[in-house]
């Protein structure tokens, strides 16, 4: 069986994944292999339809390959149950979406603190404190206790980037993070999550149609019809 090494947060090999059926059924992605290292930012961009989100919502857990493994910090996840899967989610992987999916009627304090609570490792103190600390670093220390509808788009995409490093994630995985802000507040976002990101050695994936994003990336991943490109 094929392991990880120390420096890989997450491999996935040969992943195969089909939409729809019949007539309709599309080969999305085929025979994908990857391997995101700690410390490092990897881009995966290409042409809309061409499987870049399909491949990360694999890579999360959120989906399951019709062929092929994943591996998250050394355990073999593409075929395991539910509850496993969701387990590792909270343990292992944060997210970042192009919208900031904060829930509105909470504070930016409590929204952060969301994935600590169901994760269950720290008390309520301990909650606060690491939240508050992480909002801090994102540059909203003084807003925690607003409500998500009380800040500015920008504001609430770094929030929710805080809200992605609460359980000390292995890794970050990103779909299209800055596609909603304008290029100040992306380039915030985007310097904000890769700084934190690489001081506590996590693997980032960001999917991107942004090539001022991508080309500041560690790697850059091009991919056409469900593979990528040599």
């Amino acid at each position: 069986m094929a392991s990880l090494r120390s420096d890989i947060a997450l491999r996935c090999e040969k992943l195969h994944r089909y939409l729809g059926h019949d007539e309709g059924r599309v080969h999305v992605l085929r025979g994908v292999s990857f391997e995101a290292r700690r410390g490092n930012v990897t881009a995966i961009v290409g042409p809309s339809g061409c499987g870049k989100s399909t491949l990360l919502y694999l890579l999360g857990l959120l989906d399951q390959p019709d062929d092929g493994a994943i591996w998250i910090s050394e355990q073999l996840m593409s075929n395991s149950s539910d509850i496993a899967r969701t387990a590792a989610r909270c343990a292992h992987i944060g997210f970042v979406f192009q919208f900031h999916f904060l829930m509105q009627e909470f504070s930016a304090l409590d929204n952060v603190m969301m994935p600590m609570r169901k994760l269950g490792r720290l008390d309520e103190t301990q909650m606060a404190e690491r939240a508050h600390a992480l909002l801090t670093d994102v540059g909203l220390g003084d807003k925690a206790h607003r409500l998500a509808t009380q800040l500015s788009g920008g504001e609430q995409q770094r929030v929710a980037v805080a809200r992605a490093l609460a359980n000390q994630p292995a890794i970050i995985l990103a779909d299209e993070p800055t596609g909603n802000l304008d290029v100040k507040n992306s380039t915030l976002v985007f310097d904000l999550l890769t700084k934190l990101a690489k001081e506590n050695g996590q693997a980032v994936v960001l999917v991107t149609h942004n090539p001022e994003i991508a080309n500041r990336c560690d790697e850059i991943k091009p991919m056409r019809d469900g593979e990528f490109l040599p």
